[in-house]
């Protein structure tokens, strides 16, 4: 991918901006091609970028079939980096809107990122997102905060 980010803020920057503006493209670029995603959504897990694209592409789809803008807030949020190596770690809030601006829903997910910086480019290699499970319904809880 062909995008730099030269600090681990400017990749969170380009999540957001990238899912409000549905950019399958943008989003991904901040992806390292080996990345290792465990996401709450349907697969245990995505291996490489193309896998990857692919789970957002049909995301980025039904929003658009739904006509939906996603605002997404970083709370809570946690940066550890060195040289090389970064670890994030945080509660993202998902934000559904329609187009005259009415809040429909949102929800909000936990979050760990795993970055390496290469040729002066930070990108995500590893991403965890997660809910707490409700140990009598085995359903995930979102919004607990």
């Amino acid at each position: 991918m062909s995008s730099v980010f030269r600090t681990v803020k400017a990749v969170l920057e380009n999540y957001q901006s990238a899912t409000y503006e549905k950019d399958v493209e943008r989003f991904v670029s901040a992806y390292a091609s080996d990345v290792h995603i465990y996401d709450c959504w349907e697969n245990w897990a995505c291996i490489g970028i193309s896998q990857w694209k692919e789970t957002i592409q049909n995301w980025f789809n039904g929003l658009n079939e739904e006509g939906y803008y996603l605002k997404t807030n970083f709370d809570d949020l946690v940066i550890e980096e060195n040289a090389n190596l970064a670890f994030v770690h945080c509660a993202v809030t998902f934000a559904a809107y329609n187009e005259s601006g009415e809040k429909l829903r949102q929800m909000t997910n936990r979050f760990t990122f795993g970055l390496r910086k290469e040729n002066e480019s930070w990108t995500i290699t590893h991403e965890h997102s997660s809910l707490p499970i409700n140990m009598e319904t085995g359903e995930g809880i979102f919004n607990l905060r």
